[in-house]
């Protein structure tokens, strides 16, 4: 009896310990002096109207009953913050911010512009007066983007589409001046244009300072050079003096002008602009971080991005702009099923200190900037403040890098044990996914990261150079990029990769990955150490299929057990001199040589390749794919891999396993 009474006396306790969840209800139509106990209706107990007046009463809740376990409910409609953005301290750990049921909450930094009108100068365009700054602050409003009906619009913007050149590289630093071909630049451009100018991976943007008489010099704001790795570099001007075609738009001082595109009634038209930088910053201390803040079905939008002292140099991977949500010191943070969506930056910013949160099933779209950044450049920071251990999964992100063109969709930087698997990401101007932040063979805490069952199609777009599908840097021993599906990778002048592993990337393997259809080469290492590269798929690249560029007398790598298809260019490109690599036991097949016209020429070279002593196990014969030219490379039952010991992939079961509720 005594041992009864003792479990009902635990099983007391520990109901006790975990006590229901208190739900305070919001909605835009709400009141902040309600107490929120009801999702709606009037009266004492009706939503509040607020998350900051949400998150206090949630603090109070705890102050008060400390075992309480409030959860805010969030009916549908936009929740518009001021200037700053919501803060989460170590105190609201556990705190939940949800959707009610199936509506559909937005967090915004987005004021609506209103009072359009017909210019009187130009019947095509429409003006409007900007209101105050929207948090009640006697500030003119500045912005940087325009939505229409939730559409981003292009600032007005010279020449309307293609590049102008500049004439070599900089001729004066601190600040840049660039010589440009008369006629491009006209001195009136000083008052408010600015230019863009990208540069191989890198992109800068300056305020325009002065055109000279000439108009073949002009001197900008900023330093914008730090690469100089394209010659003659394009550039564009934004924020010209009048929209030059429909979908364009300018900001004065006080005027906001847009050019509607066919269809949109500017009597009717949801306007918006942003009026912030930052949506969420979660603020932990090394000492008391902030545990358990869960996002779920919430959409956060409307964010813009600004210059500093008038210019900003984007190098590699946008690596200094920052994100809409902002983490430090974050442990088991969770975004759930959420929506990102017109935002001037990367969406999520997980910083230093953060480790195991999880980022699933979320949408990243309309994006200024990349998807999501995981730990930091710093190394003191990072090896002090260590980042580890997030779960970046069965996410779709697409169509970024709309203001920084460099930025990626997964950027993990200086930062272990991460899982980012089964994502999309797609429509980019740079790499899809990134991991590392250090050259050469330094000491770096980025390992043990996979990289696995992600689709990664249509990268780079021809904009910039020197990309992947999946791009490495630095030692990373335990790092395993695997079963992932890529493809469609264009590049500028050079370097449209598929797997890239870079400058020092050592002791990372790569293997079961469908890699076709990439313009400069399936696989390309620059250099690096003790790589494994084992079956995989490298088929239908343009130029080659597999590429090498630095000799050196360690092993770099070990490419064995891989399928080499192609019915272009060649197999290998760059420097295959030196003993410095090992490869053997491949399939190897050009497609080229099918038909009355056979092309004999890949052949020879691979059998005078194998006199070098290379390939000495591997073969030259059709794999006998299904359907090669529609994405398909499973096997036909005669095919030769089966003998040959090649492993099917599992490439049906790429990309997000489940659809966002959006």
């Amino acid at each position: 009896m005594k041992k009864f009474i003792f479990l009902g006396l635990v099983c007391l306790f520990a109901c006790q310990s975990f006590a229901s969840p208190v739900n305070i209800y919001v909605a835009p139509d709400g009141n902040d002096h309600s107490s929120g106990k009801h999702p709606s209706g009037t009266g004492p107990d009706a939503p509040m109207a607020t998350l900051t007046a949400a998150i206090d009463r949630a603090r109070e809740l705890r102050r008060n009953t400390p075992d309480a376990n409030p959860q805010i409910i969030l009916s549908g409609g936009d929740y518009v913050q001021g200037d700053n953005p919501l803060v989460f301290l170590p105190e609201d750990s556990g705190l939940v911010i949800a959707a009610r049921g199936h509506q559909k909450p937005v967090i915004t930094g987005e004021t609506r512009i209103t009072g359009w009108h017909q210019s009187s100068v130009n019947p095509k365009l429409w003006e409007a007066q900007l209101p105050e700054f929207p948090n009640g602050r006697n500030a003119i409003w500045q912005f940087n983007e325009l939505f229409v009906n939730g559409r981003r619009k292009q600032r007005a913007r010279l020449p309307a589409t293609g590049y102008f050149h500049a004439v070599g590289g900089p001729i004066k630093d601190h600040p840049t001046q660039l010589r440009v071909k008369p006629g491009d630049l006209n001195p009136q451009w000083a008052h408010g244009g600015e230019i863009v100018l990208y540069s191989a991976w890198a992109q800068g943007r300056s305020q325009i300072r002065s055109v000279s008489d000439a108009g073949d010099i002009v001197t900008l704001a900023g330093d914008l050079f730090p690469n100089e790795s394209e010659k003659d570099p394009r550039y564009y001007i934004e924020n010209a003096p009048a929209p030059s075609q429909p979908g364009q738009w300018r900001l004065s001082l006080t005027t906001v002008t847009y050019w509607p595109e066919p269809g949109e009634d500017m009597a009717s038209a949801i306007v918006t602009a942003p009026h912030t930088l930052k949506l969420v910053r979660i603020d932990g201390a090394a000492a008391k971080p902030v545990r358990g803040i869960i996002f779920d079905k919430v959409t956060f939008a409307g964010t813009d991005w600004s210059l500093e002292n008038g210019g900003d140099f984007d190098p590699q991977a946008a690596v200094e702009v920052g994100g809409a949500i902002e983490a430090r010191w974050a442990d088991s943070c969770e975004w759930r099923d959420c929506l990102f969506t017109r935002l001037g930056g990367y969406a999520v910013d997980l910083g230093r200190g953060c480790h195991d949160n999880q980022i699933t099933g979320c949408e990243m779209t309309d994006l200024g900037g990349g998807g999501i950044r995981v730990g930091e450049p710093d190394m003191n920071g990072a090896v002090s403040s260590p980042n580890y251990g997030n779960t970046i999964a069965d996410n779709h992100i697409h169509h970024i890098g709309l203001v920084n063109a460099p930025a990626v969709g997964i950027f993990v930087m200086l930062s272990a044990s991460n899982t980012i698997a089964h994502n999309e990401v797609n429509d980019t101007f740079y790499t899809a996914i990134s991991v590392g932040w250090t050259w050469g063979y330094g000491p770096t805490p980025c390992r043990g990261n996979i990289v696995e069952f992600n689709h990664l199609h249509d990268i780079g777009q021809g904009m910039l150079s020197d990309m992947g599908g999946i791009y490495t840097l630095g030692l990373q021993p335990g790092t395993i990029l695997r079963n992932n599906l890529i493809h469609d990778v264009t590049k500028y002048e050079y370097g449209g990769w598929g797997l890239y592993t870079d400058e020092g990337s050592s002791g990372i393997v790569l293997e079961s990955n469908v890699v076709y259809r990439c313009q400069s080469a399936g696989f390309h290492q620059h250099y690096g150490e003790t790589n494994l590269v084992y079956n995989n798929i490298f088929a239908l690249n343009e130029e080659a299929q597999l590429q090498r560029t630095r000799p050196e007398t360690h092993c770099g790598f070990i490419l064995t057990n891989n399928i080499i298809c192609f019915d272009s260019g060649t197999i290998f490109t760059g420097n295959w001199t030196g003993k410095g690599f090992t490869i053997d036991h491949n399939i190897y097949f050009d497609a080229r040589d099918q038909g009355p016209h056979a092309q004999t020429d890949s052949r020879k070279k691979f059998e005078a390749w194998q006199k070098e002593g290379h390939d000495q196990n591997s073969l030259f014969t059709d794999p006998m794919f299904i359907a090669p030219e529609k994405g398909d490379f499973r096997f036909r039952p005669d095919s030769p891999t089966t003998d040959f010991g090649f492993h099917p992939l599992a490439m049906r079961t790429v990309g997000p396993r489940k659809k966002t509720n959006r």
